[in-house]
């Protein structure tokens, strides 16, 4: 799977081990972001994997920022992404699942680097369940401002 991941400097940590973990999975990553002691504005990262998803450039991206808030509302700026900030096993999993959510979103300083890549996997692992669709087409239409 094509995978984009971005951070701003406040994530910078949880960012790579993200990197890390799927590329040992055997995942093309590509990664946005500073290095360390840069700083950088989550806007900037989100946009980036946001645009490669809708795109078709990524199959999924995970972004992280401090709390996981502000990468969250910018991806879901970008037409035809569903970002989810997700906090623990059952949102990540209801975020697949119910959501079919393109976009995982977390917060750097709220969670350890071994859960949030715990997260990353119950997320990419869970299947979209179609009976979510009609509720899909909904905020499809939201965004189509009909």
């Amino acid at each position: 799977m094509r995978i984009w991941v971005g951070s701003d400097h406040a994530a910078i940590a949880l960012r790579q081990a993200i990197v890390r973990h799927l590329r040992s999975g055997g995942h093309s990553v590509d990664e946005v972001g500073p290095q360390a002691g840069e700083r950088s504005d989550y806007p900037d990262a989100a946009e980036a994997v946001a645009r490669a998803v809708a795109e078709g450039r990524a199959d999924r991206g995970v972004l992280v920022c401090g709390t996981g808030i502000g990468v969250s509302i910018a991806a879901n700026k970008v037409p035809g992404i569903r970002a989810a900030l997700v906090h623990d096993p059952v949102t990540a999993r209801l975020a697949a699942e119910h959501n079919d959510a393109q976009v995982l979103c977390m917060g750097g300083r709220l969670l350890a680097l071994e859960y949030a890549v715990d997260l990353v996997d119950v997320w990419l692992q869970t299947a979209f369940e179609a009976r979510h669709q009609a509720r899909l087409d909904k905020i499809t239409a939201l965004e189509a401002g009909s």
